[in-house]
């Protein structure tokens, strides 16, 4: 199978993340969406990024939907709960915060790189950036509570919640390297060094 994204896209690490943990073969391929020659149109009609063709040439998109079916190919480990719903919940309710933290992140990034001084409809809209810098901090406050000093977001081990939270906090450093996320929130900061170290993490950050 071949995934198709970027290297500064939080999904497609998130989707990454997941490929490596449970070792599944695969080929990454640097495709921007906007490039001339990219196929990512080609093969997702919505046009974005991640893309996972399988052998077969079937496209599975979008992230939670790829993260969900690759945990499907094998259980070593099982990222997503099999047998508790409410385990499975709450996993898939991390998911959801850290990709709402990366939505953000990246309406922040889109709307701080307009002009702010340009004819009103394409003019940066401070509001905008307010609206979503605060979701950020109220998410990372809220995951911050959630984990306390546990050493993983969910149960007694790895699942799609750490790889999914580690993905967003990636882009925030990245995207937004004045935001002093670490020192409000030091038990969020030791995890985030803990899971840096895993040999997924640094492949994929790798490139």
């Amino acid at each position: 199978m071949k995934l198709l994204g970027t290297n500064t896209s939080p999904y497609v690490r998130k989707v990454r993340l997941v490929l490596l943990e449970k070792n599944i073969p695969h080929i990454y391929l640097v495709d921007p969406p906007r490039e001339p020659g990219s196929q990512v149109a080609r093969v997702n009609p919505l046009g974005r990024i991640p893309a996972l063709i399988l052998d077969d040439e079937t496209c599975v998109f979008d992230s939670p939907v790829i993260a969900e079916y690759v945990d499907t190919l094998n259980d070593t480990p099982a990222l997503i709960p099999r047998t508790s719903a409410l385990t499975r919940m709450r996993v898939k309710r991390w998911e959801a915060l850290a990709d709402g933290i990366m939505d953000s992140a990246v309406a922040v990034r889109t709307e701080s790189i307009r002009p702010p001084n340009k004819k009103e409809i394409d003019k940066q809209e401070a509001s905008t950036i307010s609206v979503h810098n605060n979701a950020i901090t109220r998410a990372l406050a809220y995951a911050a509570d959630q984990l306390g000093q546990r050493e993983w977001c969910e149960g007694a081990f790895i699942t799609l919640a750490d790889l999914a939270l580690v993905s967003a906090l990636i882009y925030l450093d990245l995207r937004q390297p004045e935001r002093d996320w670490r020192g409000p929130h030091p038990n969020l900061a030791a995890w985030f060094a803990r899971m840096s170290e895993r040999t997924s993490v640094r492949t994929a950050l790798a490139g």
